[in-house]
Parts: C-alpha cells; sequence; structure tokens
C-alpha cells in the first residue's frame, strides 16, 4: 500500500514561501502557503498609489539575475521584460553628480584624482573576489579604508554605510559591501561602463497574480488572513504531527512545516527551540526599513539612483522609478521611491505619515530646484521593521541551520542569504537551494 502523501505547511507568503510551495507541489506533495497579511508577496508586494497599483518598494531586475528571470519565464512572464539603460547619481555637499560612466566618474569633484582610481580599483578588485567567506573575517571599514583610503572612506563609503546601516556599519563585515559589488558589477555590460536594467510592465503585481494562479494550478492551498501564534510539535500513536494554532483560535495540523518568517517571528511562535537555537535567532541583527512612495505630476531627475551622502536629508536615497520604467506605467505620471533605513526600534517608526511627507517633502525642495510642492499627487508609507539581516563578523558561522532540533520544523529566511544583498533573485535562489536541506520524504 502506499504511504499517505505528507501534507507540508509553509508559514509565510513572500516569494520566498510561495517558491518553495510552488516546488514541494511540483515534487507531488501536498503544501498549504499561509500569510497573515491579506495578500500575498511580503516585501515584493504592491499597492494602491493614487489611480495606480505599483509596487511598495522598490526592486529592479538585472541581466545577471538567472533565478528570478527563470521564474518569470515558468510564468510566461519573462518575453514582457523591458530592458533600459539607467543612469546614476550621487549627491554630495549639495550637489547632484552624475557618475553614470568612467569619464563622468573622473570628473567628481569631490574626490582628488588618487582617491577616484583608488575608489574605481576597490570596485573592481572586491568584483574579482570569489572567496567572499574571507571577507566574513574583517570589517567592512577596515577593508574599504585598506584599499580605497582613508580620505575616500571617510568621504564616499562611509556616509554610503550609514544610509544602509546607520551606525550599525561597526558590525558590518566586508561580505556586506562585496555582496552589493558583486551585484552591481555583474549587471554591467562592460567593467563600469552601461548599466542595464530590466522591470516588468504591470509590476511586480502582475508577477504576484500570475503566480499565484500558477500554485492554485499546482493544488497549493492558500489561506490568506491567517496569523500564527504558536507552532508546536506533537507525538501521535503513528509519530509526530505539528500542529499550527492561528491567533483566532482555530488550528490545523501538518506533517512538516517551513517558516519563512524573520527571526524574531520565529523565536517567538515556535516552541521546543533549543537555548542555542534561540541564542542563534535573537543574535540575527536586523535593519528595517521606512519607505515612501511618491507619485508626482512629473519626473524629478534623470538618475534612477541617487546615492546621498549629506546626513541632513531625512531618506537615505531617492529611486527614481520614471528613469527606468515607461511613464505610461504609472499614467502619465511619475513614482519616485524614498528609502530611510533604520535599525527595528529607531522612533522614526513612530512619526505619522504626514510628519515624514512635511521631513521629505521638505528635503525634496532643497535638493530639486525645479521641484514645487504642487507636484505631488500621493505620498505614502511603507514601514517593516526586520527587512535585511546584517552581515556581522564571522555571520555565516553564527547562524542557525535551516534544519531546527523540533522534528519536521525548519526555519528558512532571508538571513540564510549569506553572499548577496536582499533581492527578490537571491530569494528565489535561496527557496531552491534550501530544499536540499529539508527532508523531502
Amino acid at each position: 500500500m502506499a504511504s499517505k502523501s505528507k501534507h507540508w505547511g509553509i508559514v509565510g507568503g513572500g516569494i520566498l514561501g510561495m517558491t518553495l510551495a510552488l516546488r514541494l507541489a511540483q515534487q507531488g506533495k501536498q503544501v498549504t502557503l499561509i500569510e497573515s497579511s491579506d495578500r500575498l508577496g511580503g516585501l515584493a508586494d504592491a499597492w494602491q498609489l493614487g489611480d495606480i497599483i505599483w509596487d511598495r518598494h522598490y526592486h529592479v531586475t538585472l541581466l545577471s539575475d538567472k533565478h528570478l528571470r527563470s521564474l518569470l519565464t515558468e510564468l510566461g512572464l519573462e518575453r514582457d521584460m523591458q530592458w533600459v539603460e539607467t543612469k546614476t547619481g550621487f549627491y554630495n555637499d549639495g550637489k547632484l553628480y552624475s557618475i553614470s560612466n568612467a569619464i563622468e566618474f573622473l570628473r567628481f569633484f569631490p574626490l582628488n584624482l588618487i582617491d577616484k582610481l583608488r575608489f574605481a580599483f576597490t570596485i573592481i578588485y572586491g568584483s574579482k573576489i570569489k572567496d567572499w567567506k574571507k571577507l566574513e573575517k574583517i570589517s567592512v571599514s577596515d577593508w574599504l579604508t585598506k584599499w580605497s583610503g582613508k580620505h575616500t572612506f571617510e568621504k564616499i563609503w562611509l556616509p554610503l554605510l550609514r544610509s544602509k546601516l546607520g551606525e550599525n556599519y561597526k558590525k558590518a563585515s566586508a561580505s556586506f559591501i562585496w555582496a552589493i559589488i558583486a551585484r552591481l558589477y555583474a549587471a554591467r555590460r562592460t567593467g563600469l561602463k552601461k548599466e542595464l536594467f530590466g522591470y516588468l510592465p504591470g509590476g511586480y503585481s502582475r508577477m504576484l497574480v500570475r503566480f499565484a494562479e500558477v500554485l492554485a494550478e499546482s493544488n497549493v492551498s492558500i489561506k490568506l488572513n491567517h496569523k500564527i501564534k504558536n507552532v508546536e510539535s506533537l507525538k501521535t500513536f503513528d509519530g509526530n504531527i505539528i500542529n499550527i494554532a492561528f491567533e483566532d483560535g482555530s488550528y490545523e495540523e501538518f506533517d512538516r512545516v517551513v517558516l519563512t518568517v524573520p527571526a524574531p517571528v520565529a523565536v517567538k511562535v515556535c516552541s521546543g527551540l533549543t537555548d542555542d537555537e534561540i541564542r542563534r535567532l535573537k543574535d540575527i541583527e536586523y535593519q528595517g526599513i521606512i519607505c515612501a512612495s511618491v507619485l508626482l505630476k512629473k519626473p524629478i531627475s534623470k538618475f534612477y539612483v541617487t546615492n546621498i551622502t549629506d546626513t541632513w536629508v531625512p531618506f537615505t536615497g531617492v529611486i527614481e522609478m520614471t528613469a527606468l520604467v515607461d511613464r505610461a506605467q504609472f499614467g502619465g505620471n511619475a513614482l519616485v521611491y524614498l528609502p530611510k533605513y533604520v535599525v527595528p526600534d529607531d522612533p522614526a517608526f513612530e512619526l505619522s505619515d504626514r510628519e515624514l511627507e512635511e521631513k521629505f517633502i521638505q528635503a525634496l525642495v532643497h535638493m530639486y530646484p525645479r521641484f514645487e510642492r504642487s507636484d505631488v499627487l500621493c505620498f505614502q508609507v511603507s514601514r517593516v521593521r526586520h527587512v535585511l539581516a546584517i552581515a556581522t563578523l564571522n555571520y555565516s558561522e553564527r547562524l542557525p541551520s535551516i534544519r531546527t532540533s523540533i522534528s519536521g520544523v525548519y526555519i528558512v529566511n532571508s538571513a540564510h542569504i549569506l553572499n548577496g544583498t536582499l533581492n527578490v533573485n537571491e530569494t528565489i535562489q535561496l527557496a531552491e537551494q534550501s530544499l536540499t536541506k529539508i527532508d523531502i520524504n
């Protein structure tokens, strides 16, 4: 007699959970995907901005994002991708600079020629490094100072590190900056020259709708608005079952459960973890994000990304989506993202949308002389406390295993991305690699 198929529960309906659910279903498993919110997608979900629907956070696809592009092909969407050459800006000491090619970079005013050469060498040298693990043993500030010099570190690298990590940059290893260099360098067609970035018309909303359809076609059961309260292993006559209790008082039993939620959430809901597992999960340090989506009557910049080194600016970058995406996607308007990376307990999380709007718009008025407050059509704020796990010293050695001490329970989340930045491509890659560490049978 054939054995009964195992019932899998995937907790977390982001791209990671969705990919795991699809791959398990394709192997013939009975799968239920559980999401606490009213929609799938997690950090890649979409929302309403005025009269349009677009991504809640900014995303870009690179030509080198083979895992994402493969999934898009599987979903029948890759052929619709639009590829665009973009420009990069720098806002330093109250001035905007273009550093979109080698000539512009050499003209970049804040650095002298030697500093510029060392800065460029650091990027090229970093892109050639294959053994990223050795970079875990040196701090990012020490590594960048060694190769770029003290002046370049203080003038350029330090403000950029602070914009992403705040004072936590002091805890980050050199693998953090290596991951950023490696991904962006792979996107360029010829060295430090032109960038070619891609987007899907319709944004991630279109991808997620199609992804949900494919999951349904693969017999994956999807439960939205199901917030879990507790995950517990219970003994039965013929083995163990995993009981998931929900906050509404209901529960469901599974043979295997994979939690894709952030480490602090996993610690809170998982009963039976060892003291060592709890310590390792709690030791993961996260950066959060406060990200404003601003729908405008017209674009404010020709640069897709403007890096900001001036500390008075209340956000850490300007992402001009109209420099990448056809304005027709935004109803003829423009869309700008203003991200601010902060620690999970930063007081800025308590600021209202109105307070943040006043601070952010005031800064845009100062930065862009042609920008007018009357150009703003919609201003919305996304707040996420646990986004990016900081690559601290010896990070990979201290990370908890995907397989927990609780039989049949696994924890895999973005903190397990060891040699990359947090992006959709690497999230898909993590999902597919983690299947090798999970007892499928």
